[in-house]
């Protein structure tokens, strides 16, 4: 083990998580909080630098830099988060903040991005030259892999997978749009589809579940489908399914050798997996319907974390073992 270490930092629309990443990937020291304590942007930059303390004093080593997946457009070039519509970052000097703040380097990226870093170097990823991730969590975070490149395209804007339109008159979105994929397939979406069959069909497991005082969320949707509940696999099904179409799109717009779906949704595994593929099957155009794998990442909901780290090793020189 090396003298000194990088934390990753990823920063979700609801969550944080924060750890040592080691060069041959063992996490260690993780830190959870929730996101939303905070109000403004001032709350939340202080719960980021907490945090990264908080894992900095349980390693009880040298820190060399740190590496941050924010969910915002961001500039990498100036490290400027830029806008963003699940958190108040809007315009912030992000890299330098936290590196005046941290006293070591900081590297920071859009969270996705960081994301697709982690499975195409080392993850589900590797080995392709085109690829693409969603990362699905409180919203969607997308990421583009193209002639072994991740793609940010002219102001870090690329790969927001999760805004495309699927629904024209569909639900409202954060971003102000109808219709769009994360409305449809998130971790939101999932708890937003378990509450309305506690309430129109009681005798579910969703219904039973509320009567003994459980919060009804997307994860226990899931637990309950893994557990055979009818109900709750189709609402499952149903969002692979709406998956498949977004799917598809991705499948036509780049062609990619592989599509990687990570977050928290991800838990529910080939329940939600197999119905967009073969939704992807039906839609998408020949032959790269035929070439595409569509497989769950390999770092889990952590892929994000693992990224930054990543990216913190490569500005010091560190690298993957």
């Amino acid at each position: 083990m090396s003298a000194g270490c990088v934390i990753g930092v990823d920063l979700g629309g609801t969550k944080l998580l924060a750890g040592v990443v080691e060069p041959d990937l063992e996490v260690r020291h993780r830190v959870f909080r929730l996101a939303r304590e905070g109000r403004g942007s001032e709350e939340l930059l202080e719960q980021l630098v907490a945090a990264v303390q908080e894992v900095r004093v349980a390693a009880g080593r040298e820190l060399l830099a740190v590496g941050f997946g924010i969910p915002s457009l961001v500039d990498v070039r100036t490290g400027v988060a830029a806008t963003t519509v699940h958190l108040p970052l809007r315009d912030v000097p992000f890299r330098d903040v936290m590196a005046e703040r941290l006293g070591v380097p900081v590297v920071v990226d859009n969270d996705a991005n960081a994301a697709m870093t982690a499975e195409h170097w080392v993850g589900a990823a590797k080995g392709t030259t085109t690829a693409a991730l969603l990362t699905l969590g409180t919203g969607i975070g997308g990421g583009i892999v193209v002639d072994g490149q991740v793609v940010r395209g002219a102001c870090g804007g690329a790969g927001e997978w999760g805004h495309m339109v699927i629904e024209s008159d569909g639900p409202l979105c954060t971003c102000g749009n109808r219709g769009c994929l994360e409305q449809l397939v998130s971790g939101s979406a999932l708890g937003r589809a378990a509450r309305k069959a506690a309430d129109e069909l009681p005798d579910s497991g969703f219904g039973r579940a509320r009567r003994a005082g459980r919060e009804i969320t997307g994860a226990l949707a899931t637990e309950l489908a893994h557990d055979g509940d009818p109900v709750a696999r189709d609402v499952v099904a149903s969002m692979g399914h709406y998956l498949g179409i977004g799917l598809a799109n991705v499948v036509n717009v780049i062609n990619p050798e592989v599509i990687v779906v990570g977050g928290g949704v991800i838990a529910a595994g080939e329940l939600l997996l197999a119905p967009a593929r073969r939704v992807v099957a039906e839609r998408a155009l020949a032959p790269s319907r035929d070439q595409v794998r569509i497989v769950p990442t390999r770092f889990g909901d952590a892929s994000g974390m693992v990224g930054a780290a990543l990216l913190a090793m490569d500005a010091v020189g560190m690298g993957p073992a």
